[in-house]
């Protein structure tokens, strides 16, 4: 899929959700917008940053933000589909903890994912 939606010279806004470190929060896993390189959290993490995104924006793709990750997700269509490779950083960094940031997950956060 080639589009407007997708720039591969845009690089990411950062190593974490955006929101979520500007708030305080955690996230389970990352997501990259490949219009402007937001990052935000997935749809399993408690605040479900990147749909938030989304929604505000009417930016509909996303890459995986992951170590080993390189899909993409159409939230218009709701599908998933190789693309191209975007600007470096690809994901965040292999040392970052999951969920992260360090330091702020808390104990019980396996039950405040959504499934």
């Amino acid at each position: 899929m080639t589009s407007p939606e997708i720039r591969t010279d845009v690089p990411p806004s950062g190593t974490g959700c955006a929101d979520c470190l500007a708030a305080g929060g955690w996230w389970f896993h990352l997501r990259r917008c490949t219009e402007c390189g937001h990052v935000g959290c997935c749809d399993s993490s408690p605040a479900q940053h990147a749909t938030g995104h989304f929604a505000a924006t009417g930016h509909p793709v996303v890459q995986s933000f992951e170590p080993g990750e390189d899909w993409f997700w159409d939230f218009s269509s709701e599908q998933a589909f190789t693309g191209p490779e975007l600007a470096p950083p690809t994901s965040r960094p292999e040392d970052q903890p999951v969920p992260g940031p360090a330091g702020a997950v808390p104990v019980e956060w396996r039950s405040r994912l959504h499934r």
